[in-house]
């Protein structure tokens, strides 16, 4: 039996909700399926939170507020990575999502493992040579992860990473 392992789910798709559909019904389970505790990102910071910005009128009171919040969930989302042993990521879009991207690039310069599902058949790299962002791949390859095109191919993946790469007991 591996120690239960902290990923956290690093993509774009709390936005809308045909992505939330894909994110709750799809990986967070296949990831709770392998026995590892999903940090997700977009439960980090409490919805109510954000309820109370979105229901205030357009204009500058609004804007601060924004500014204020979004620090907020800035230092959650950090702070999520931090206490991760490694992050599974998103790659869909028509280029990654820049937040994604970031925390990426973060999880990695913290030396933790970092793989990825990118299941969008559209060209997004840079050259013919990548299938994303070429500083995108470099965080997640140095990491010791890949970008895995199927969800069947990702679950393989963080066993690989997160639970094959566990120490015995």
């Amino acid at each position: 039996m591996h120690p239960e392992k902290r990923i956290y789910i690093a993509s774009p798709l709390g936005f809308s909700e045909a992505g939330r559909f894909f994110m709750y019904e799809r990986i967070i389970p296949c990831v709770k399926g392998l026995g590892l505790e999903v940090i997700d990102p977009w439960k980090l910071t409490p919805q109510y939170m954000i309820d109370r910005v979105l229901e205030m009128p357009d204009g500058s009171k609004r804007s601060a507020a924004w500014r204020e919040l979004n620090m907020i969930i800035g230092e959650n989302n950090r702070r999520g990575i931090d206490s991760s042993d490694g992050l599974f990521a998103v790659l869909d879009g028509c280029d990654v999502d820049s937040g994604t991207a970031s925390e990426i690039g973060y999880a990695a310069a913290l030396g933790k493992p970092v793989t990825a599902y990118r299941g969008d058949f559209r060209f997004s790299g840079d050259n013919e040579g990548s299938v994303v962002n070429l500083q995108v791949e470099y965080f997640i390859f140095s990491s010791g992860g890949r970008i895995s095109g199927t969800m069947d191919e990702a679950k393989e993946e963080i066993k690989r990473i997160f639970i094959s790469s566990s120490p015995l007991l």
